[in-house]
Protein backbone atom coordinates (compact mmCIF):
# COMPACT_ATOMS: atom_id res chain seq x y z
CA UNK A 1 0.00 0.00 0.00
CA UNK A 2 0.86 3.34 -0.51
CA UNK A 3 1.74 6.69 1.58
CA UNK A 4 -0.62 8.86 -0.40
CA UNK A 5 -1.19 11.46 1.69
CA UNK A 6 -4.22 13.63 0.25
CA UNK A 7 -6.23 16.42 2.04
CA UNK A 8 -9.50 17.45 1.69
CA UNK A 9 -10.84 21.30 2.16
CA UNK A 10 -14.46 21.36 3.38
CA UNK A 11 -15.94 24.21 4.45
CA UNK A 12 -19.09 24.95 6.63
CA UNK A 13 -21.94 26.38 5.12
CA UNK A 14 -25.46 27.80 6.52
CA UNK A 15 -27.97 26.15 4.83
CA UNK A 16 -28.97 28.39 1.70
CA UNK A 17 -32.79 28.87 2.64
CA UNK A 18 -31.91 29.62 6.04
CA UNK A 19 -29.51 32.70 5.58
CA UNK A 20 -29.95 36.31 5.02
CA UNK A 21 -27.88 39.43 4.50
CA UNK A 22 -26.89 41.49 7.23
CA UNK A 23 -27.49 45.24 6.40
CA UNK A 24 -25.18 47.07 8.18
CA UNK A 25 -21.97 45.17 7.48
CA UNK A 26 -23.45 43.44 4.09
CA UNK A 27 -22.16 40.07 5.31
CA UNK A 28 -23.95 36.52 5.32
CA UNK A 29 -25.68 36.48 8.98
CA UNK A 30 -25.57 33.41 10.26
CA UNK A 31 -27.77 33.48 13.21
CA UNK A 32 -30.49 31.55 13.15
CA UNK A 33 -29.40 29.33 10.42
CA UNK A 34 -28.65 25.67 10.27
CA UNK A 35 -25.01 24.63 9.41
CA UNK A 36 -24.26 21.91 6.94
CA UNK A 37 -20.65 20.98 5.34
CA UNK A 38 -20.59 22.40 1.44
CA UNK A 39 -22.37 19.95 -0.51
CA UNK A 40 -19.52 19.87 -3.19
CA UNK A 41 -16.88 19.48 -1.04
CA UNK A 42 -19.05 16.03 -0.19
CA UNK A 43 -17.95 15.23 -4.00
CA UNK A 44 -14.82 16.08 -2.90
CA UNK A 45 -14.55 13.73 -0.14
CA UNK A 46 -16.28 10.70 -2.04
CA UNK A 47 -13.46 10.89 -4.52
CA UNK A 48 -10.66 11.29 -2.08
CA UNK A 49 -11.86 8.42 -0.28
CA UNK A 50 -12.57 6.09 -3.42
CA UNK A 51 -8.68 7.01 -3.81
CA UNK A 52 -7.78 5.93 -0.06
CA UNK A 53 -9.35 2.58 -0.82
CA UNK A 54 -7.44 2.07 -4.21
CA UNK A 55 -3.95 3.02 -3.49
CA UNK A 56 -4.03 2.79 0.18
CA UNK A 57 -2.63 5.87 1.98
CA UNK A 58 -4.46 8.48 4.43
CA UNK A 59 -7.08 11.21 3.88
CA UNK A 60 -6.80 14.64 6.03
CA UNK A 61 -9.76 17.28 6.67
CA UNK A 62 -9.06 21.03 6.99
CA UNK A 63 -11.15 23.56 7.35
CA UNK A 64 -11.50 26.86 8.92
CA UNK A 65 -13.92 28.45 11.38
CA UNK A 66 -15.31 28.42 14.79
CA UNK A 67 -14.69 25.79 17.45
CA UNK A 68 -18.52 24.45 16.99
CA UNK A 69 -18.24 23.51 13.69
CA UNK A 70 -16.29 20.66 14.71
CA UNK A 71 -19.41 17.85 15.30
CA UNK A 72 -20.17 18.43 11.20
CA UNK A 73 -15.91 18.07 10.74
CA UNK A 74 -16.51 14.27 12.03
CA UNK A 75 -19.02 13.15 9.58
CA UNK A 76 -16.41 13.27 7.40
CA UNK A 77 -14.49 10.64 9.77
CA UNK A 78 -17.63 8.62 10.22
CA UNK A 79 -16.85 8.52 6.17
CA UNK A 80 -13.33 7.25 6.08
CA UNK A 81 -11.02 9.99 6.67
CA UNK A 82 -8.22 10.09 9.12
CA UNK A 83 -7.71 13.21 10.60
CA UNK A 84 -9.62 16.60 10.95
CA UNK A 85 -7.18 19.68 11.08
CA UNK A 86 -9.29 23.14 11.95
CA UNK A 87 -7.91 26.16 11.89
CA UNK A 88 -9.89 28.38 14.10
CA UNK A 89 -8.80 32.13 15.29
CA UNK A 90 -11.00 35.05 15.49
CA UNK A 91 -7.96 37.04 14.07
CA UNK A 92 -9.05 34.61 10.63
CA UNK A 93 -12.78 35.82 10.84
CA UNK A 94 -13.88 38.16 7.73
CA UNK A 95 -11.56 36.61 5.24
CA UNK A 96 -12.27 36.64 1.30
CA UNK A 97 -11.30 34.22 -0.79
CA UNK A 98 -7.87 35.08 -0.80
CA UNK A 99 -6.93 35.31 3.22
CA UNK A 100 -8.75 31.94 2.80
CA UNK A 101 -6.58 30.57 0.84
CA UNK A 102 -3.70 31.55 2.13
CA UNK A 103 -4.58 30.78 5.81
CA UNK A 104 -5.52 27.07 4.11
CA UNK A 105 -1.78 27.05 2.54
CA UNK A 106 -0.38 27.79 5.82
CA UNK A 107 -2.32 24.71 7.56
CA UNK A 108 -1.37 22.39 4.66
CA UNK A 109 2.03 23.54 4.71
CA UNK A 110 2.14 22.53 8.22
CA UNK A 111 1.08 18.80 7.96
CA UNK A 112 3.96 18.73 5.78
CA UNK A 113 4.42 15.68 3.55
CA UNK A 114 0.98 15.93 0.99
CA UNK A 115 0.63 14.80 -2.02
CA UNK A 116 -3.11 15.79 -3.15
CA UNK A 117 -5.71 18.60 -2.30
CA UNK A 118 -8.92 18.02 -3.23
CA UNK A 119 -11.51 20.70 -3.35
CA UNK A 120 -15.37 20.95 -4.17
CA UNK A 121 -15.87 23.17 -7.18
CA UNK A 122 -17.59 25.86 -5.16
CA UNK A 123 -19.03 27.03 -2.04
CA UNK A 124 -22.89 27.29 -1.62
CA UNK A 125 -22.71 30.74 0.24
CA UNK A 126 -20.05 32.41 -1.89
CA UNK A 127 -20.03 30.23 -5.92
CA UNK A 128 -16.54 32.08 -6.54
CA UNK A 129 -15.00 28.79 -7.40
CA UNK A 130 -11.56 30.90 -6.41
CA UNK A 131 -10.30 28.75 -3.45
CA UNK A 132 -8.80 25.62 -5.48
CA UNK A 133 -7.11 27.78 -7.89
CA UNK A 134 -6.12 30.06 -5.14
CA UNK A 135 -4.48 27.34 -3.14
CA UNK A 136 -2.82 26.14 -6.19
CA UNK A 137 -1.13 29.44 -6.50
CA UNK A 138 0.17 29.80 -2.72
CA UNK A 139 1.90 26.50 -2.93
CA UNK A 140 2.81 26.91 -6.58
CA UNK A 141 1.54 23.81 -7.38
CA UNK A 142 0.07 22.33 -10.53
CA UNK A 143 -4.20 22.48 -10.75
CA UNK A 144 -6.69 20.06 -12.14
CA UNK A 145 -9.88 22.03 -12.48
CA UNK A 146 -13.60 20.80 -12.68
CA UNK A 147 -12.53 16.98 -13.29
CA UNK A 148 -15.26 14.55 -12.83
CA UNK A 149 -12.85 11.53 -12.45
CA UNK A 150 -9.72 10.96 -11.14
CA UNK A 151 -6.60 8.55 -10.15
CA UNK A 152 -3.36 8.49 -9.29
CA UNK A 153 0.54 7.02 -10.52
CA UNK A 154 2.21 7.26 -6.47
CA UNK A 155 5.20 5.75 -8.15
CA UNK A 156 5.62 7.89 -11.31
CA UNK A 157 4.22 10.81 -8.59
CA UNK A 158 1.37 11.74 -11.58
CA UNK A 159 -2.82 12.60 -11.24
CA UNK A 160 -4.65 12.04 -14.29
CA UNK A 161 -8.13 13.92 -14.29
CA UNK A 162 -11.18 13.58 -16.81
CA UNK A 163 -13.51 16.74 -17.20
CA UNK A 164 -16.57 17.35 -19.33
CA UNK A 165 -16.16 20.04 -22.34
CA UNK A 166 -18.14 21.09 -24.84
CA UNK A 167 -18.61 18.42 -27.53
CA UNK A 168 -16.76 15.43 -25.47
CA UNK A 169 -14.09 15.62 -22.99
CA UNK A 170 -10.68 16.13 -22.09
CA UNK A 171 -8.05 14.00 -19.94
CA UNK A 172 -5.35 16.18 -18.28
CA UNK A 173 -2.10 14.73 -16.46
CA UNK A 174 -0.29 16.44 -13.95
CA UNK A 175 2.92 16.00 -11.30
CA UNK A 176 1.98 15.53 -7.70
CA UNK A 177 1.64 17.18 -5.69
CA UNK A 178 -1.28 19.00 -6.81
CA UNK A 179 -4.29 20.48 -6.78
CA UNK A 180 -7.59 19.26 -8.20
CA UNK A 181 -11.61 20.74 -8.19
CA UNK A 182 -13.69 18.51 -8.29
CA UNK A 183 -17.43 18.93 -10.31
CA UNK A 184 -20.32 18.85 -8.39
CA UNK A 185 -22.12 15.72 -8.64
CA UNK A 186 -19.56 14.21 -10.20
CA UNK A 187 -20.03 11.39 -7.80
CA UNK A 188 -22.67 9.95 -5.06
CA UNK A 189 -21.13 10.58 -1.49
CA UNK A 190 -20.92 7.73 0.85
CA UNK A 191 -22.89 7.79 3.98
CA UNK A 192 -21.13 7.32 6.96
CA UNK A 193 -20.26 4.20 9.18
CA UNK A 194 -21.85 4.02 11.58
CA UNK A 195 -19.46 1.25 13.07
CA UNK A 196 -16.53 3.51 13.55
CA UNK A 197 -18.97 6.71 14.35
CA UNK A 198 -17.85 6.12 17.88
CA UNK A 199 -13.93 5.97 16.73
CA UNK A 200 -14.98 9.49 14.76
CA UNK A 201 -16.61 11.32 17.81
CA UNK A 202 -13.95 10.35 20.33
CA UNK A 203 -11.26 12.41 21.75
CA UNK A 204 -8.19 12.91 19.67
CA UNK A 205 -9.47 13.36 16.22
CA UNK A 206 -9.08 16.75 15.94
CA UNK A 207 -6.56 18.87 15.85
CA UNK A 208 -7.48 22.98 15.90
CA UNK A 209 -4.86 25.25 15.30
CA UNK A 210 -4.61 29.13 15.61
CA UNK A 211 -2.86 31.94 13.72
CA UNK A 212 0.31 31.45 16.44
CA UNK A 213 0.25 27.39 14.94
CA UNK A 214 0.53 28.29 11.46
CA UNK A 215 2.79 31.16 11.90
CA UNK A 216 0.55 33.47 10.15
CA UNK A 217 1.19 37.25 8.90
CA UNK A 218 -1.60 39.56 10.02
CA UNK A 219 -1.67 41.15 7.45
CA UNK A 220 -2.55 38.46 5.13
CA UNK A 221 -5.65 36.98 7.49
CA UNK A 222 -8.85 37.98 8.42
CA UNK A 223 -10.32 41.44 7.24
CA UNK A 224 -7.02 42.73 6.92
CA UNK A 225 -5.52 40.35 4.32
CA UNK A 226 -8.99 40.50 2.29
CA UNK A 227 -9.06 43.01 -0.41
CA UNK A 228 -12.46 42.20 -1.66
CA UNK A 229 -15.41 45.17 -0.19
CA UNK A 230 -18.56 44.65 -0.78
CA UNK A 231 -20.01 48.35 -1.83
CA UNK A 232 -23.96 47.52 -2.14
CA UNK A 233 -26.79 45.03 -2.22
CA UNK A 234 -29.58 45.22 -5.20
CA UNK A 235 -32.15 42.54 -5.16
CA UNK A 236 -32.85 41.21 -8.54
CA UNK A 237 -36.11 42.05 -9.73
CA UNK A 238 -38.47 39.31 -10.58
CA UNK A 239 -40.38 38.62 -13.50
CA UNK A 240 -44.22 37.61 -13.51
CA UNK A 241 -45.52 34.81 -14.91
CA UNK A 242 -48.59 35.33 -17.34
CA UNK A 243 -50.44 32.46 -15.93
CA UNK A 244 -51.98 31.67 -19.14
CA UNK A 245 -55.51 29.75 -18.34
CA UNK A 246 -56.33 27.45 -21.14
CA UNK A 247 -59.80 26.94 -21.43
CA UNK A 248 -62.37 24.73 -23.53
CA UNK A 249 -61.87 20.99 -25.63
CA UNK A 250 -58.20 19.48 -25.49
CA UNK A 251 -58.31 20.27 -28.77
CA UNK A 252 -59.19 23.59 -28.63
CA UNK A 253 -56.58 24.01 -25.82
CA UNK A 254 -53.78 22.40 -28.18
CA UNK A 255 -54.40 25.32 -30.61
CA UNK A 256 -54.45 28.30 -28.12
CA UNK A 257 -51.02 26.60 -27.00
CA UNK A 258 -49.72 26.60 -30.21
CA UNK A 259 -50.71 30.03 -30.90
CA UNK A 260 -49.31 30.97 -27.92
CA UNK A 261 -45.89 29.37 -29.07
CA UNK A 262 -45.75 30.78 -32.03
CA UNK A 263 -46.12 34.03 -30.77
CA UNK A 264 -43.52 33.44 -28.04
CA UNK A 265 -41.10 32.15 -30.77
Amino acid sequence: MSNLHTVVCVKIVPKPEEVSVAPETLRLDRAGARSEINPPDMNAMELALSLKERHGGRVSIISMGPPFFTPLLRVALAMGADHVYLLSDRAFGGADTLATTYTLAKGIEKLGAVDLIICGEESSDGATGQVPPGLAEWLEWAQLTMVNSLDVDVEQRQARGRREIPGGHEILEVPLPAVVSVQTASNEPRFMDYKIKPWAFAEGRVTVWNQADLAAEAEYIGTPGSPTIVSGLDEAASRERKRIILEGSVSEQVEQLVAVMEQAG
